[in-house]
This record gives structure tokens, sequence and C-alpha cells, in this order.
């Protein structure tokens, strides 16, 4: 029997597999993810003006603050039960942006409380979000040397 050939039992469970399988609304999902991460977006940038407008931040410096508030909004959003919903609805749309950050760091927090502290939540909390930081530095500095090496042999 070939490699790809498949038995009548195989042929028969897929046909009844394909009869069965919900088919899933990906032009919907998409639509839904665009739009949740469009408003996360838009929430960002009205709090980037509001720091220019009301703290007398710079463009180039108001990002700082706009991060790290959007980050508390979803922890604050994943702390109320908010945030598991909004992610039920949006799919990707909540989970890409700086927010999915936030959000990761607070779920295992929370999900490993009743462990203590010290072990529960300082050995979790980045259990989900530790690979995002680890390849974030690694990427930074990897951009840093190619920037530093152009910068010194005149390409830019």
């Amino acid at each position: 029997m070939a490699k790809n050939q498949k038995t009548p039992e195989q042929q028969q469970y897929e046909q009844l597999e394909q009869k069965y399988e919900i088919k899933r609304p990906v032009l919907k999902n998409c639509v839904k993810a665009f739009f949740v991460g469009g408003i996360f977006c838009f929430v960002g940038q009205a709090l980037t003006y509001f720091y220019i407008y009301f703290f007398n931040f710079t463009e180039q410096t108001a990002g700082n603050p706009t991060v790290a508030t959007m980050v508390f909004i979803a922890m604050l959003l994943t702390g109320f039960g908010l945030y598991d919903r909004i992610g039920q609805f949006g799919g990707a749309g909540s989970a890409v942006p700086v927010t999915g950050f936030g959000n990761a760091v607070i779920s295992a927090a929370i999900e490993h409380r009743t462990e203590g502290f010290v072990l529960g939540v300082g050995g979790n909390i980045f259990k989900l979000a530790g690979s995002v930081i680890v390849f974030g530095v690694f990427s930074a500095f990897i951009v840093a040397l190619i920037k530093t090496l152009l910068m010194k042999w005149g390409v830019i």
C-alpha cells in the first residue's frame, strides 16, 4: 500500500468527520478581530493624545506611558473577568496588541495566587509572557547590533 493511500476505514472516518465538523466562520472571525484590535488601538491613540495634551509629552515620549496604561487597563479588565469575554468575542484582536501581554501576565498570576505570593504569583507571573520578553529582548539586541555595525561602517 502506498504511503498516501488510505484504508477504507480511514476514508469512512474522514467522510464521517467532514459530515459532523463544525464549519468555522473565518471571515466573520477576522472582521471581529479587526474591530476589537482597532478599538484597542483607538483607545491607545486617545491615551497618547491625552498624555500629549495634559502632561506635555511629545509624540516620541508619550508612547511609554500609553503602553503602561494600556497594559494596566488590560490587567484590570482581566482581574474583573471582562478581558476573557473580549477575547472570546475578538479572538486575535485582543491577543495581539500590548493588552494581550498584560492579560497573559495577570492571568497567570491570578491562576496561581492560591500557592502564595512568592512561589505562586512570583514564580508563575511570567509563565505565559516570559517567552515574549525573552524574544523581545533578544530581537532588540540583534537589531541594535546590526544598527551599530551599519553606523560604524558608514552605511547609515
